[in-house]
């Protein structure tokens, strides 16, 4: 997961960084919901588009992940698993939603957008794309599209559900932690080696984004416990969002602005089908298991895993709920993906 950067890659990362803060500058001057993810993302897509050569080398990814899974845990306290028990009836709609939405979405890509049929549900799976691609790839598909329909996916998704979360008439010009005093660098330094070893052990057994996951449980079981009070201090938490921000528009690099152009309405279908499944199943998961239905949103919304995350903190869900919702919907799809997909070959 760790390996020293090359030179090259530390150049790109810091100039896509840079892209990333102003991103971020700007939409917090003009007062943009979550301007620490959305203004990073649009501005560095924006300018990956327009030719420039973005990404973040994989070691700083990994590391800015730990950082922000500590600074989320932060946030659990002894209330935090209180509806666990209920969670399982939460799994089985989020199960249900991702089979209808892979069906509907991928026979809409096949019939009105003229994708082959194994093409068209890769692209319409609502997340895990490392695992889309690869599939992908082994199967000579129509890789460019399917990147480009998921990549626009989780553009749209990172600038549309907070302003959902707005019509919901949730407030998000709030702080993207819970107050506290900031934690003790001796605790912070504890919590990121026990994140560091947990996500490793987490990596062996192939969970996607083994140092988010393993910076949370880490984070969380310190503060549950009261062994590393506090929270994780402003100018970090804001610098591991930013980089989460600005990952997602680092996605369209190497994207030309023809193929974005041939795919985007195609993307955008695709994502606003996906929101209203996703939100026609949280909206009776909430009422039943008593959340706030913009909280089940953010834990069903098909955006990447570390985003959705993040966004769960700044509108105050419950972190756990969240994080496992969202590695479950990864797991479905590991299992439905490969289904779907075998199927059309054996016919």
């Amino acid at each position: 997961m760790l390996a020293r950067p090359s030179p090259d890659s530390l150049r790109i990362t810091a100039q896509t960084l840079i892209v990333g803060a102003i991103g971020a500058g700007i939409a917090e001057a003009i007062g943009a919901p979550i301007a620490v993810l959305t203004g990073p993302a649009l501005l560095v897509s924006l300018a990956a588009l327009a030719g420039l050569r973005t990404g973040i080398d994989d070691t700083v990814r990994n590391l800015v992940f730990l950082l922000v899974g500590v600074s989320i845990g932060s946030g659990v306290d002894s209330n935090a698993t209180a509806a666990m028990l209920r969670w399982p009836l939460a799994f089985a709609a989020l199960g249900l939603m991702l089979w209808a939405t892979l069906w509907l979405c991928g026979r809409l890509l096949h019939h009105g957008f003229g994708l082959d049929k194994r093409s068209a549900y890769l692209a319409a799976a609502p997340g895990h794309l490392s695992f889309v691609v690869g599939l992908s790839t082994g199967l000579n598909l129509d890789t460019t599209r399917i990147v480009v329909i998921q990549s626009v996916r989780l553009l749209a998704l990172t600038l549309t559900v907070p302003a959902i979360a707005l019509a919901f008439g949730f407030e998000l010009t709030g702080q993207v932690l819970p107050p506290g005093p900031p934690m003790a660098w001796s605790h912070l330094g504890l919590l990121l080696i026990a994140g560091l070893a947990l996500g490793y052990a987490l990596d062996k057994i192939g969970l996607p984004a083994p140092l988010l996951i393993g910076g949370m449980v880490a984070s969380a079981l310190g503060h549950a416990t009261e062994v590393t009070p506090g929270v994780m201090h402003p100018w970090l938490s804001y610098a591991g969002l930013m980089t989460v921000g600005t990952l997602i528009g680092a996605r369209f690099n190497g994207i030309t602005r023809r193929a974005l152009a041939q795919s985007l309405l195609a993307g955008l279908t695709v994502t606003t089908l996906t929101v209203l499944m996703a939100l026609a199943a949280a909206l009776p998961v909430a009422y039943t298991l008593g959340f706030d239905p913009t909280h089940v949103l953010i834990a069903f919304a098909p955006g990447g895993l570390e985003t959705m995350i993040a966004m769960g903190v700044v509108l105050g869900a419950n972190p756990g709920f969240v994080a496992a919702a969202h590695v479950a919907r990864l797991l479905f799809l590991t299992i439905l993906l490969p289904a779907f997909v075998g199927r059309l070959q054996r016919t």
